[in-house]
């Protein structure tokens, strides 16, 4: 049986090379396999796989360069990416020679993020269905780019394939002869808003989706935008995507039908890939669920992805104001927890990712004392980085120090996420320690509701009292017991004035038959308080 195909660096350099990385120094041996994505951090000596293309982001002087060049070199790493342009070329030569690690150029309009999706997309081909090689159309399953240069070559044109949300998949060469849009699309990996808005509004995409033959687009600006030849990617009535070749004038009657030929190449390819992608995800989704529940087939799961006798820390992701009955949730999910997955394997690659239920969770492996300390950071990075287009908030749990102990991380941080929803976002990132308090006094709502309880005693007079009179007797004492009898800082949270205050809260008093003084009342009218806010049914008994 032969083995699995594996991206080398002479692929990942012809894919991206024509805008997005230059070779400076990266010797003959350039089909050498890859063995992963990994972040330079200087203050962090975590493991990362061997053969690793290492991005050297914040990396400039040369100095710097040449002796990241020989650690790397010692820790069997493969490449390193640098900002483009550097100084001293020649000194940076014969570091790379002597370390055996190749250096590539990363342009300067060019995203690290972006990158590093591009890198994870190129070292993925192969590694979904069986391992026997497989082609479609003549093209290896799933190699994209090799498909996209392939339709630029019957074309005699630059091509993007995109998907439906006009994401790029992947760029045939030539780009270098396309015009500034075409580079903004390719460095971001996504069709600027603008651009898509315009051909949203003007029709454009209707009439791509209807049509079965190219469609052209004509920019309508001074001549700086060249135009272009589309065509929808189907499968069925589904529209999967599209292919877009940069030209100048219409197409002849034989590569119009290349091109429509083309898209059903495209199709069977993205297919594949989906097919592919919906397995690994299952497959991870069981082995990560099976891990975190402990039991007896945990310690397997564990060992199957690559975990065994290492701690670990549980992160578990929620989306936050999401209708359930929103139809794009279920892709939000996914998209954030692919996102969670490539981030993770970045700073710590043997971590594992999957979506369960309505919750991501990752297992976070360390070798260091601060652990759990480290995963807040990350998460806090993640969080961050995906910016407040996506509401999302993260738990984190309590360090486990072996496989047994990833169910506790579990729990810890389904409390700490459950904590953050509840509150609205307030937080974004919060440990299972910091939310301890507030998650049992949820859970003691949860049982307060199970049984039907309701309030009872002074809260329950006043209730009343506020239902028939149409006072704020159950607001003021809340005020007051939030600012810790500070009338001044409670009469400024319920608007207002102190004297006003101090007599409604004597009347409160008398009316709920309530000593304020008592350290007891007090505390039994805060958790009553509290109950009522999380959902416990006011009514008296």
């Amino acid at each position: 049986m032969n083995a699995k195909p594996h991206t080398s660096l002479n692929r990942v350099i012809e894919a991206l090379g024509d805008v997005l990385l230059e070779p400076l120094a990266v010797g003959r041996d350039t089909r050498r396999p890859l063995g992963g994505v990994v972040i330079h951090d200087p203050y962090d000596d975590a493991e990362f796989p061997d053969r690793a293309v290492v991005l050297g982001v914040g990396v400039r002087e040369s100095g710097e360069i040449v002796k990241l060049l020989h650690e790397l070199g010692e820790r069997g790493a493969s490449a390193l990416v640098v900002r483009s342009p550097v100084s001293a070329p020649a000194e940076l030569a014969r570091a790379a020679a002597a370390s055996g690690v190749a250096l590539v150029g990363l342009a300067s309009r060019a995203s690290w993020t972006q990158l590093a999706a591009m890198l994870r997309t190129l070292l993925a081909e192969g590694d979904v269905g069986d391992v026997s090689p497989q082609a479609l159309g003549g093209i290896p399953t799933g190699d994209l780019f090799a498909l996209a240069n392939a339709i630029a070559a019957l074309l005699d044109a630059p091509i993007t394939i995109e998907d439906r949300d006009s994401r790029v998949l992947a760029f045939s060469g030539r780009q270098d002869e396309t015009d500034p849009p075409r580079v903004e699309t390719i460095l971001g990996r996504q069709v600027p808003e603008r651009y898509t808005r315009g051909l949203a509004e003007s029709g454009f995409f209707d009439r791509l989706y209807h049509e079965t033959g190219p469609v052209y687009f004509y920019p309508d600006d001074d001549g700086e935008n060249r135009p272009r030849v589309v065509a929808a990617v189907r499968a069925g009535d589904e529209v999967l995507g599209s292919i877009w070749a940069v030209v100048d004038h219409a197409l002849s009657d034989e590569r119009a039908a290349a091109l429509v030929d083309a898209t059903k190449i495209v199709a069977l390819h993205l297919l594949r890939l989906r097919a592919g992608e919906d397995v690994e995800r299952r497959l991870r989704a069981d082995l990560v669920s099976t891990a975190l529940e402990g039991g007896r087939g945990a310690p397997e799961a564990v060992a199957r992805l690559g975990l065994l006798g290492r701690p670990a820390v549980v992160l578990a992701m929620g989306l936050l104001d999401s209708a359930d009955d929103d139809p794009r949730l279920a892709t939000e999910r996914h998209r954030v927890a692919d996102a969670l997955a490539l981030h993770l394997s970045a700073v710590q690659p043997r971590s594992a990712v999957a979506l369960i239920g309505e919750v991501v969770y990752g297992i976070v492996p360390g070798n260091h004392g601060d652990q759990q300390e480290r995963s807040v950071r990350v998460a806090a990075a993640f969080l961050e980085r995906i910016g407040h287009r996506v509401s999302a908030t993260i738990g984190v749990g309590p360090t486990a120090l072996d496989s047994s102990g990833l169910y506790d991380s579990r729990i810890g941080a389904d409390r700490a996420l459950r904590v953050l929803l509840t509150n609205g976002g307030a937080k974004r990132v919060l440990t299972a320690e910091d939310a301890h308090i507030d998650a049992l006094m949820l859970e003691l709502a949860d049982l307060s509701a199970a049984r039907g309880d309701v309030a009872t005693g002074p809260i329950a007079r006043l209730l009343a009292y506020d239902r028939e009179h149409q006072s704020q007797f159950v607001h003021t004492l809340r005020c007051w017991l939030d600012s810790f009898g500070d009338t001044n800082a409670a009469s400024a949270a319920a608007y207002v004035h102190p004297s006003t205050f101090r007599y409604r809260l004597r009347r409160l008093a008398e009316i709920g038959g309530i000593d304020l003084d008592d350290p007891r009342d007090r505390f039994a009218a805060m958790v009553q308080l509290h109950l009522l806010l999380h959902g416990t049914r006011p009514e008296t008994a």
